[in-house]
């Protein structure tokens, strides 16, 4: 509740949150940044208060450092609340190596449920900016805009080996992950597309999960589901398919 974070701050409850955050104790850690993620969500006062605080600087260690699987969850998604929609936070990220610190966690043991969450945060941070340049906007919008020009994320993900990372995943038998990895690769096609071209593997990775989801889509339309979802899948797929 935006109302209800806004107290906390004037209380002074989000400073005693982010020093929970330096805490010996992996239990309140993790709540502690449960509740500065509760409290960062769509609130810009906020997020404004938290990143002058040292709060990304302290969830970037956790995530960096070895702890326990649920402190770094909670870290993540205060880390995504904090991120989205706050250029200025995402710009500090990228300088502080916030991307090296997520890709870290795709080479250890164990931190698996954290990979497709990670793959959410990149695909909505490089829509919100897509989304916003692509926009009509008046006046009011022309700073915000300038902001977003100063995040350099596109060239960050296609230095940093994101191109060949991600797709890796679709060999995850989930559907909903494979859902979320989709989405993220049909946005990086337009700066990947050399090096998905060249990937032999991911061709046929795609024709097998095309076929898939034909049988699975067709299922579905037997069923009487004729937008089900995994004709939307389906669809995904051939559309990155026709983008190669």
């Amino acid at each position: 509740q935006v109302d209800n974070a806004k107290d906390f701050l004037s209380m002074g409850g989000l400073w005693l949150v982010i020093e929970g955050l330096n805490s010996s104790e992996a239990s309140l850690k993790e709540h502690a940044a449960f509740v500065l993620g509760a409290a960062l969500s769509s609130n810009p006062k906020v997020q404004i208060e938290a990143i002058e605080g040292g709060a990304l600087q302290k969830l970037l260690v956790i995530l960096a450092t070895e702890q326990p699987l649920a402190v770094r969850k909670k870290a993540l998604f205060a880390l995504s609340s904090m991120l989205r929609h706050f250029p200025y936070a995402q710009q500090q990220f990228l300088k502080l190596g916030g991307l090296q610190v997520l890709r870290s966690l795709f080479r250890q043991k164990g931190m698996e449920p954290l990979h497709v969450r990670v793959v959410t945060l990149l695909y909505d941070l490089l829509m919100e900016k897509m989304l916003l340049e692509d926009s009509q906007h008046g006046e009011q919008m022309e700073e915000k805009i300038q902001q977003y020009q100063q995040v350099r994320l596109v060239p960050a993900v296609v230095e940093q080996g994101w191109c060949a990372l991600v797709p890796n995943l679709l060999a995850m038998p989930e559907h909903d992950t494979r859902e979320k990895v989709l989405k993220l690769v049909g946005v990086l096609v337009a700066f990947c597309r050399e090096h998905y071209r060249g990937d032999p593997a991911l061709g046929t990775t795609l024709s097998l999960l095309r076929s898939e989801y034909e049988e699975l889509a067709a299922e579905e339309q037997r069923e009487g589901d004729k937008d089900g979802y995994f004709r939307e899948l389906l669809g995904s797929i051939n559309t990155i398919i026709q983008e190669l």
